[in-house]
């Protein structure tokens, strides 16, 4: 997951290089000069910018003051809350089922970014997901590919199966996910999902109905 702006990002990391050697120059009274003396403090410099590189990229780049010019993609981290429309028709009675409460839980890193979703009846993990940007429209999207496991009793009529989901990141006016999704078993539906909280759920929630 391309997560940056790669020249927004090239001249960050000279300027920084260049603030962290002179301070460290400063700080010891080494002349500001072109010498033996100031090249030595380079080794000071690189692992001082290594550690803020680390920094940044575990915690840091989660700030909304980097979002745009630097950090290219949302922190979409936590749990969102919204239903599924399957177009799946019950064998015997030709009917469309209700639509479901369902939980997608985000896990992202500076560059990486997996979803399990809860419902009532199963559970979903991805088993690759990436975030895109369109650079014209400015839209973002996230896309995965999951395995779905249904609970043991219900196994008999919703088996396990593969599929995959591709939503729009909605962040004005209010966060949300919507998109499609489609499976092995030949069925598609719709989903939206608003942002509920940080903590990460591990389970479908009892309160949910």
């Amino acid at each position: 997951m391309d997560n940056i702006k790669k020249e927004a990002f090239l001249y960050l990391c000279i300027g920084l290089m260049l603030l962290i050697w002179v301070t460290i120059l400063e700080m010891t009274g080494t002349p500001l000069s072109i010498n033996w003396e100031a090249v030595k403090k380079l080794p000071d410099a690189v692992t001082v910018f290594v550690v803020i590189s680390f920094v940044f990229t575990k915690w840091l780049w989660r700030r909304p003051f980097f979002r745009g010019w630097l950090v290219r993609f949302p922190n979409l981290q936590g749990t969102w809350e919204g239903e599924l429309h399957s177009t799946w028709e019950n064998p015997g009675t030709k009917q469309r089922i209700p639509p479901l409460k369902l939980i997608l839980v985000i896990r992202q890193t500076f560059s990486s970014i997996s979803c399990t979703m809860f419902t009532k009846e199963s559970e979903s993990y991805s088993r690759a997901a990436q975030l895109a940007l369109d650079d014209d429209a400015g839209a973002i999207s996230l896309s995965y590919s999951y395995t779905n496991r249904s609970k043991a009793n219900i196994r008999d009529r919703s088996p396990m199966h593969d599929g995959a989901a591709h939503l729009k990141v909605v962040t004005v006016p209010s966060r949300m996910l919507e998109g499609e999704y489609w499976t092995g078993r030949r069925t598609t539906g719709q989903m939206k999902l608003r942002f509920s909280a940080r903590q990460l759920l591990e389970s479908f929630p009892d309160n949910v109905e």
